[in-house]
């Protein structure tokens, strides 16, 4: 396998954070290790175990690198981009094994993630000849009126580790395109992928300080980001309770600082009567607990019509039944370990919770640890029956493969069912009925709405961002829509 970085010459790989254009060790002299969920054993590499003053300086790289970069003209900074991606590209293979070993998803879900992260420098790479702005007629005579858009400044990016080269590939790629600088913090569970996005856009002739990253705590380095007097924006996606934080501190603060948070999920796919039920068992299957249910896209809440509710729990049962768990890079594997230890136990915490709470299980809750066979984090994929939409297990993220079963008698009980959470990211429903299915889409309180479609799974071209508590609601991320986070409008009157 191909690894890419500065070897520490101690037997295990040293990798150092990127500032100013450099590799550079943290002034803490401190270092963690990335292990393998399925195989923790398995150490991955030494990472800087960064503090405050590593961010500072990440923070005057960035503005000092911002007077040439932001001046960079679009196209050529779009070209930049082409040539990390086909950078990526040519890695595609061994960056799909890298991110299996690192986060735990079975290599397929990996190879599509990297593909995803390079066609998204592609398409920010392909926007750059396009950041214009408009040309405004006057009510005056001899008045030439028009906008144009300039870089925000320097953005603080942090990522969680369920997605961790695809999210940063596309908070990265729209800001450097429109010519800010970025200082990122990857989340310290999955440092190594991101590490390579770095390196392909140092290879691709990014100018010094226009990325930085620093590894480390987000106690320490998030929180210096957030409250840095130097950062102009904060693009965060990961817990709704970290993102309300970020906001109550970016709001205390004495500098205007444009945010963008996407947070949590509790998703619902809504199944009627008259759904094609060949069609919605394996996308079900998908949603629930492909990527070992770690996406805040991920269904986790199944509203079925009773009339039909018994003959589909016992399909989708029989399903997560037969479900191969194990090590990513194992043939016929279809879902992977949680990412740590910690995460495997909220998973487990929660099954037994609902246990307590009346719900009952039908399969899995089972914690992997115990098969003699198995080494890592691992849990079977667990179906609740008779869930109440006031049980804990309704409402909360629980961020793992953990399907609640819910019961409808029409459309109306199911809208209303899917409401009720206080977050608003995803929802999907099955039915061949337009009506029903347009309805739907106008009457539950979700950012994206998915019909007869995976609640996972998010195209590039196409602007993402949530409801409620699922969001700040304030910029979407992907899309044309991207570029107005990364932009500021200026107005501009001609006389002549």
């Amino acid at each position: 396998m191909l690894i890419m970085g500065q070897n520490s010459g101690r037997g295990l790989q040293e990798f150092l954070n990127y500032i100013g254009g450099k590799w550079t060790k943290s002034k803490t002299g401190k270092t963690f290790q990335v292990s393998n969920p399925a195989n923790p054993s398995q150490i991955l590499g030494n990472f800087q175990l960064s503090g405050r003053e590593d961010v500072q300086e990440a923070m005057k790289a960035a503005r000092d690198g911002l007077k040439r970069w932001a001046t960079t003209p679009a196209p050529q900074r779009g070209k930049i981009l082409y040539r990390a991606a086909r950078i990526l590209d040519e890695l595609a293979e061994n960056l799909s094994k890298t991110l299996t070993m690192e986060e735990g998803k079975t290599l397929k879900e990996s190879e599509g993630e990297v593909r995803r992260a390079i066609d998204i420098f592609l398409y920010y790479a392909g926007m750059a000849p396009n950041l214009d702005g408009k040309n405004i007629p006057s009510a005056h005579q001899r008045t030439f009126l028009y906008t144009k858009r300039e870089p925000i400044g320097v953005v603080g990016v942090m990522t969680p580790w369920n997605f961790p080269i695809a999210i940063p590939a596309w908070k990265i790629a729209p800001a450097l395109v429109c010519g800010d600088c970025v200082v990122f913090k990857p989340a310290s569970l999955t440092p190594l992928i991101s590490h390579y996005i770095i390196e392909a856009l140092d290879k691709a002739s990014l100018p010094p300080g226009a990325l930085n990253m620093v590894t480390g705590p987000g106690r320490e380095v998030g929180e210096e980001i957030i409250g840095s007097p130097e950062i102009d924006a904060i693009s965060f996606t990961g817990s709704t309770e970290v993102g309300h934080r970020i906001n109550r501190k970016i709001a205390a603060g004495k500098k205007f600082v444009r945010i963008q948070l996407e947070l949590g999920g509790k998703n619902p796919a809504v199944v009627l009567p008259d759904a094609r039920l060949e069609d919605v068992v394996p996308l079900i299957k998908s949603s629930a607990f492909g990527l070992t249910g770690q996406a805040c896209t991920a269904t986790s809440r199944l509203i079925v019509h009773e009339s039909i509710k018994d003959k589909l729990v016992k399909r989708i049962s029989e399903e997560a039944e037969k479900l191969k768990v194990g090590n990513g890079l194992l043939p016929g594997v279809e879902m992977g370990p949680a990412v740590s230890e910690d995460q495997l136990q909220k998973d487990l915490d929660y099954i037994e919770l609902g246990t307590r709470e009346g719900a009952k299980i039908l399969v899995g809750g089972k914690d992997g640890r115990k098969d003699p066979e198995t080494h890592g984090f691992f849990v079977r994929p667990t179906i609740f029956d008779e869930v109440h939409k006031d049980m804990k297990i309704a409402k909360e993220e629980i961020f793992g493969p953990v399907l609640s079963v819910m019961t409808a008698s029409n459309i109306d009980e199911a809208v209303e069912l899917a409401n009720s959470t206080d977050y608003g990211l995803t929802a999907g429903i099955y039915t061949t009925n337009l009506s029903n299915a347009i309805d739907f889409a106008d009457r539950v309180d979700a950012g994206v709405i998915k019909i007869n479609k995976s609640t996972v799974g998010l195209e590039y071209q196409v602007p993402y961002g949530g409801f409620k508590q699922s969001s700040a609601q304030t910029f979407k991320e992907q899309g044309q829509e991207a570029i107005d986070f990364y932009t500021r409008i200026k107005a501009v009157y001609v006389g002549y």
